[in-house]
């Protein structure tokens, strides 16, 4: 039978101490009411004494949400405490949660107290809590550079005096896997009333081990963990929800634990959450980066296509994401380039596949990544990538700043005529845009849009790539150029051309005209 482990949310209050600005409260509810979705026990949502601000965003907090516990920290500090309970108090349930620094060069530099000193002030903050709520949860900040005798001391009265929760932070990341795990087996076998409270962990990832000493803790008796969405927190982070959670998850047959997360929601949060808080999420992030799910080698794919399992151990589903993604590159091999071709409609045998892979291979060290309407490009033009664009973008000029309203002007070559249009927009890229548009009479809406810098000076180039929806079709267009208008203005033409490749495909088909060997299939 699996022990449940209470998932504690720290993504409004530590996550949001690594942003360069912090949250508004209309965006902390939101991210709130999320991770509410998302099925966490407790949120810990904020620091009320610190602003107005920071107090009012706990306060609308606790009045909404419902069905998990909201928790506010409070210093070992009479109006620290005070105020979180003040901020709390219109929730139906809540917790205190009030900390204060054990390690001795917290002690001797910081806080300049003995620590039979701070033994005294946890106990007095403790029951002071207890007037507001049964729900106290204690830290001994910096436990992971705290001996385990002085940690039993303080642990032992800070659980007498009421605290239902005790949490052992790693607050710097300092603790090898073994050696935390042992920190936590020793409190565990040596304090005597430690059966009264929940031990909890905290841990940071300075060195890169938040995830694992959250786990060795589990297998040693903790049955809370701390962490954050997308790994947010002081520094290098906290350690990941999803992580834990989908360690949980995928390895209960070796830790016997589960937890109350909705899984399939995972995904969806994590986005939220890197939008609101603007943390891109790292591309290699284990569970909600974007190659957490794809496959570029042409071992890889082909090994997934016979058993996905062969490369993944948990599947996209289980987080929320639809599929994986098999990334067409010059890396991939005959097998990923015929399941393509299945997914659009053609048979094996109904087209030369060998032919078709040495088209692809030429097309795909020049470009790069090559799409599905490529593939299927490739089949009615044997040098698609000597194809002269339709659309070519001949000049641009933009007005804009400060109360101007944005305006550009474009000339382009329309199939060798050249085509002029003026336009406002939002901003100078929509007003190009907007003129683009007109031009090639092209409905297209903008699904995606990056900017990446490349260089440095004078020289240094700006890279937009943009991901366009037409007729529910996905297409990709990259410009490069020192200014980033035109490389915004250029990747929109590329996703255009693109659109007209496919157009032009799809006409030949419906008339009959496939190349010899290329019999499309319904």
């Amino acid at each position: 039978m699996s022990d449940r482990v209470i998932i504690f949310d720290t993504t409004l209050r530590d996550g949001e101490q690594a942003l360069s600005a912090s949250l508004n409260p209309e965006e902390k509810l939101k991210i709130a009411l999320a991770l509410e979705e998302l099925g966490v026990d407790v949120m810990e949502v904020g620091f009320p004494i610190s602003s107005p601000g920071d107090f009012s965003a706990v306060n609308t907090i606790a009045k909404t949400v419902k069905n998990s516990c909201v928790c506010g920290l409070a210093r070992a500090v009479d109006k620290d405490i005070i105020a979180c309970a003040e901020a709390l108090k219109p929730a139906e349930n809540f917790r205190i949660h009030t900390f204060i620094a054990t390690s001795d060069i917290h002690l001797q530099t910081k806080l300049h107290k003995t620590f039979e000193e701070v033994c005294e002030m946890a106990e007095h903050s403790i029951k002071l809590a207890k007037n507001y709520t049964d729900n106290v949860e204690f830290s001994c900040e910096d436990a992971g550079r705290t001996s385990v005798d002085n940690l039993c001391i303080i642990i032992e009265k800070a659980i007498a005096a009421g605290a239902t929760t005790i949490n052992i932070p790693d607050t710097v990341g300092y603790n090898l896997p073994n050696e935390f795990g042992a920190k936590i087996r020793g409190i565990i076998e040596r304090v005597p009333n430690i059966d009264k409270c929940v031990l909890s962990v905290h841990c940071h990832d300075d060195l890169g081990m938040a995830t694992a000493n959250s786990i060795v803790a589990v297998e040693n008796g903790a049955r809370q963990i701390e962490c954050a969405m997308n790994g947010l927190g002081e520094r290098a982070g906290n350690c990941s929800l999803e992580e834990v959670v989908m360690v949980m998850k995928t390895r209960s047959d070796f830790l016997h634990t589960e937890t109350g997360i909705n899984t399939r929601k995972i995904y969806r949060t994590s986005q939220l959450v890197s939008k609101i808080c603007n943390v891109p999420v790292a591309q290699n992030k284990a569970i909600v980066g974007q190659n957490a799910f794809s496959h570029s080698s042409g071992i890889h794919q082909d090994g997934f296509l016979k058993n996905s399992q062969t490369y993944e151990i948990i599947t996209p589903e289980s987080i929320g994401l639809n599929q994986s993604t098999l990334h067409m590159t010059s890396r991939s091999g005959r097998h990923v380039i015929k399941s393509r071709m299945e997914s659009m409609g053609y048979k094996d045998g109904s087209y030369d596949l060998d032919k078709l892979y040495a088209r692809f291979l030429k097309l795909a060290d020049k470009k790069g990544q090559v799409f599905d309407y490529d593939l299927e490009a490739l089949l009615f033009f044997s040098e698609l990538e000597k194809n002269e664009d339709y659309y070519k973008l001949d000049y641009l000029s933009v007005l804009s700043g400060g109360s101007v309203l944005a305006t550009a002007s474009v000339r382009m070559d329309v199939g060798g005529k050249k085509i002029c249009e003026a336009a406002t927009g939002n901003g100078p890229v929509d007003a190009v845009y907007q003129c683009i548009l007109r031009i090639t009479g092209v409905d297209a809406k903008i699904y995606s849009f990056e900017i990446k810098a490349g260089g440095q000076g004078k020289d240094a180039l700006g890279e937009v790539d943009i991901i366009v929806d037409y007729e529910g079709r996905k297409f990709h267009g990259m410009g490069l150029a020192t200014d980033i208008i035109e490389s915004s203005a250029r990747a929109l033409v590329h996703a255009i051309n693109s659109i007209e490749c496919a157009k032009i495909i799809q006409e030949k088909k419906e008339q009959g005209e496939l190349p010899a060997g290329a019999a499309a299939v319904n």
